[in-house]
């Protein structure tokens, strides 16, 4: 899903759209299959004022809203 769609989306869903959103929108967009942690670290790369709680919570939205779809990674030792 391209970033224009994921803000699209996000706005359907009546959220404002915030730099820090367009910024963790982007990061998704451009890395398919990534995982959260992975996430939070480009993101930071970006914008270091982004917290890791703001990554969390801005995936568990899409995730609400069918955009994103969490995979439970089980270790096995």
């Amino acid at each position: 899903m391209s970033n224009e769609q994921i803000i699209t989306a996000l706005r359907d869903k009546g959220m404002r759209i915030t730099k820090q959103r367009k910024i963790v929108a982007n990061v998704i967009a451009e890395n398919d299959g990534a995982s959260c942690k992975d996430i939070c670290c480009i993101v930071r790369t970006k914008d270091k004022s982004i917290g890791t709680a703001t990554v969390y919570r801005m995936i568990k939205a899409l995730e609400d809203i069918g955009i994103v779809e969490r995979i439970d990674m089980i270790k096995l030792h």
